[in-house]
């Protein structure tokens, strides 16, 4: 007899090669799932290994187009495949990008967790920012939007631009 798991387990779940779940379906720009065979937009390719310039360059072209679901999972295959030294920061930008995708989706409480823990994460490379990234603005701004969704208002300001991506 079959495990309640393997009965539970839709038979139309996409995977991987290893067996792990991939979700193919489509997605609005907000990163929400749609319904299978509707138009969603163009999804960041999952686990592509960048330099952080072009990661940077990436996930600011995504910000700049109001997606930042998908600048997310470009900062987050950063974040996966930085140098230990600089995982926190990939981790807190990704988590700023996720905290960004809770306010354009109304959720303010969501906003502020993620914001505060994107800004507590990038704040530690402040005196010595990385790869041209504008970590002071980015976490003063963080901060403050934070504070703004946790009174219940969504954040009105946009992010710094996350920098030039030299360095």
């Amino acid at each position: 007899m079959d495990a309640p798991a393997d009965r539970d387990r839709a038979p139309d779940r996409d995977r991987d090669a290893e067996g792990r779940a991939r979700n193919a379906r489509p997605r609005d720009a907000l990163g929400r799932p749609l319904p299978h065979g509707a138009a969603g937009v163009e999804r960041a390719p999952e686990g592509v290994l960048r330099t952080p310039a072009v990661a940077l360059a990436e996930a600011q072209r995504l910000l700049d187009a109001g997606r930042p679901f998908h600048a997310h999972e470009v900062l987050e295959d950063a974040w996966k495949t930085a140098p230990e030294a600089e995982r926190q920061l990939w981790r807190g930008l990704a988590q700023l990008a996720v905290g960004l995708t809770h306010a354009a989706r109304g959720n303010a409480r969501g906003a502020a967790t993620l914001l505060d823990r994107g800004a507590g994460n990038v704040a530690g490379y402040a005196a010595d920012p990385p790869h041209g990234i504008d970590v002071p603005g980015l976490a003063a701004w963080a901060r403050q939007a934070a504070a703004e969704a946790a009174a219940g208002r969504l954040p009105r300001a946009a992010p710094p631009r996350l920098g030039s991506g030299r360095g």
